[in-house]
Parts: structure tokens; sequence; C-alpha cells
């Protein structure tokens, strides 16, 4: 449904100008306000492939939370696109890995999500394929552990 929106907003606002540009691509900036995990996955990776349903579901069934791909091998455009159809990837994309931005090592093993909090903070490290059990558990934690309780953090699924 986010993705929905996100592609009618490009759309209703591209029609507005002289040229037809192309959106600018989606950061980390623009989902201030959400929880957002960053996924790194990869084609090759069987995990990541498993982990792609759990991880679409939790980006449509939860309003302040937004999942954020970033393809491992640096892909971009059509062979993005097809490897996204192909593996059922529904989550937006990012063009740049953002791990320098978010102050940490860009991850060795996939997948791994990254866990950003509404303020734009890295928070938390998943490493492995996660359930959305897990998913929601670690969100859950976060959330209660920035509200002053002290929860531990899920580690995988």
């Amino acid at each position: 449904m986010k993705q929905l929106a996100t592609l009618f907003l490009a759309l209703l606002l591209g029609a507005c100008g002289d040229k037809a540009e192309k959106p600018a691509a989606p950061s980390l900036e623009d989902f201030r306000g959400q929880w957002v995990l960053v996924n790194y996955w990869a084609q090759w990776c069987k995990p990541c492939i498993e982990e792609v349903p759990e991880l679409n579901e939790l980006d449509m069934n939860h309003a302040d939370v937004t999942v954020l791909g970033v393809n491992y091998d640096g892909l971009s455009g059509e062979e993005l696109a097809e490897q996204e159809r192909r593996l059922g990837v529904a989550f937006t994309t990012l063009a740049a890995d953002p791990s320098a931005e978010l102050g940490v090592d860009r991850p060795v093993v996939l997948p791994t999500t990254l866990l950003v909090n509404p303020d734009g903070e890295y928070v938390n490290k998943l490493v492995g394929p996660q359930t959305l059990v897990a998913l929601e558990r670690a969100i859950d934690s976060l959330r209660r552990s920035a509200a002053g309780g002290n929860a531990e953090l899920a580690e995988g699924g």
C-alpha cells in the first residue's frame, strides 16, 4: 500500500512539471517518523529469498514500519527490477547503501537487517533470516526500550 501511494504521488508530481522528470530515489530521510528496517539481500542468497515474504508482510501491514531493501550486488535499473519481480520483492529498494550514513560497516553476512528508529538513528542489527514474528518482536522490544523499559532484543527467527 505504501509503495502504491509513493508511486501515485511520484506520478502526480511528475505530471505537474514542464518536462517528465524521474522522481528522486528514496533515501532514509524520507522515512523519518517511522521505524525503518534496512534489509540487505541478493538473488544468490537462499535465506534472503526465503525472508522476502516476511519482509513484504511486515512492510504492508504495519503503518509505522517501513522496510527498505539494499541489493547487495549494487544492481540498478531494469536488472534490479527484474530480480525484484522474480523474487517477489514488494518493498522499496534504495539506490544507495545507507551503511555509511548510519555509521555502521557494510554487512558481510546475508541476510542482514539494520533497524533504524523514528529519529533516523541506527539502533540494532539482525543477522540471518528473520520471520515476521521475530521482526515484530525486535521492533516491539526497541519501542519498549525507547519508552524506558529494559527489554531484550530478538536475535533471529
